[in-house]
């Protein structure tokens, strides 16, 4: 174990980042007071296992991508003017009554 002063882990930071990678374990000191440890972090990623849960989230059915019975009728052609429209009344001219 390494124990420094804050004035000398501020200038041989990289060093004492080195030391604790490596294992080592460097305390910080503050008035001849340890207060900081700095270890290295364990980063080694979580091995992931496939299959590991096999049970289904989804269900899709085999026939999912199949036509559907009225899929053609969606394709018709529709009369963009309604016959049974309401529409404002209007005077003899064919203007827009009360205006």
């Amino acid at each position: 174990m390494t124990t420094v002063n804050v004035h000398e882990a501020k200038t041989t930071l990289s060093e004492l980042i080195a030391r604790a990678e490596a294992g080592e374990e460097v305390v910080i000191a503050r008035a001849n007071k340890p207060v900081v440890r700095l270890v290295a972090l364990n980063r080694k990623p979580a091995t992931r296992v496939l299959g590991l849960n096999a049970s289904p989230r989804a269900w899709i059915a085999d026939d999912f991508d199949a036509p559907m019975e009225n899929e053609a009728s969606w394709y018709e052609k529709v009369d963009p003017e309604p016959t049974d429209r309401v529409t404002a009344p209007t005077d003899e001219a064919g203007k827009p009554a009360g205006g």
